[in-house]
């Protein structure tokens, strides 16, 4: 590629970056909708002077069911509580999602830690990060056993109420819809290239060299996301998706090597 192109290639990089921001912003509106109604409740719980039961978590079904029929590419909503935070059970998730006819149904688990091998989902990258860092996350692709046995991602944001963590509120979507609605982007671009999250994980890809699913080596992808700002490391071009937790990651060429390039 000529000196004279590739401010227009780099253009069209982060062109494609914000499309992709914009497609999972609608997710995120959904998460971020789920934590504000999750934070309410507690507070006014915290209000009465007890702790919340799950009976209290019942008052979140509403609001979830309705992102479930208004966000296209949402496939399961709902709040994921810490371990302690109720009184009735040790763990909990207030989960719907979508069937297969259409119809929303609950997410019943066994979450008995003598007998279930889900019964401490605090290890899973979408509760973790989120209670390690206090941000959102975009965790996966992985085979969600947890819910639906579908190959999904999983976008996540903590629930703070009083400045303790209490939760995750998430929101899960096929792969297959994601890479749907971010594919023919990828496809704009003259090289191949692949999102991934802050870990590196690949989420879609045109790559064939970069399997989704797979993780993908080189600098720290975290740090790309933290500065907000296109770089170069190790050969590569990485665009941040301007406030999405996922990184455009581009095989950097001669003249996006060059000094004056961002």
């Amino acid at each position: 590629m000529g000196l004279a192109t590739a401010p227009l290639d780099r253009a069209r990089q982060e062109s494609v970056a914000a499309c992709v921001r914009s497609a999972l912003e609608s997710v995120f509106d959904a998460v971020a909708a789920t934590r504000a109604d999750t934070a309410a409740l507690l507070e006014r719980v915290a209000a009465e002077g007890r702790a919340p039961a799950t009976a209290d978590l019942a008052a979140l079904r509403p609001g979830l069911h309705l992102r479930l029929a208004r966000q296209e590419l949402v496939s399961g909503v709902g709040f994921v509580a810490a371990p302690g935070l109720l009184s009735d059970v040790p763990a909990w998730l207030e989960w719907w999602q979508s069937g297969a006819e259409g119809d929303v149904r609950p997410l019943l688990l066994d979450l008995d830690p003598a007998h279930s091998a889900y019964a401490d989902y605090t290890h899973w990258d979408w509760f973790a990060l989120p209670r390690d860092t206090g941000e959102r996350a975009v965790a996966g692709p992985y085979v969600d056993y947890l819910c639906s046995d579908e190959y999904s991602l999983t976008l996540s944001a903590p629930v703070q109420v009083g400045g303790r963590f209490t939760g995750v509120a998430a929101a899960d979507v096929y792969l297959r819809h994601f890479e749907a609605a971010v594919m023919p982007m990828l496809h704009q671009l003259a090289r191949p290239a692949r999102l991934v999250n802050a870990r590196g994980r690949v989420a879609a890809s045109s790559d064939p060299s970069c399997l989704v699913g797979s993780l993908s080596k080189g600098p720290q992808f975290a740090r790309a996301l933290a500065t907000g700002r296109a770089q170069h490391r190790d050969g590569m071009r990485l665009v941040p998706c301007d406030g999405v937790p996922l990184v455009l990651v581009v095989t950097a060429g001669e003249a996006d090597e060059a000094p004056s390039a961002t």
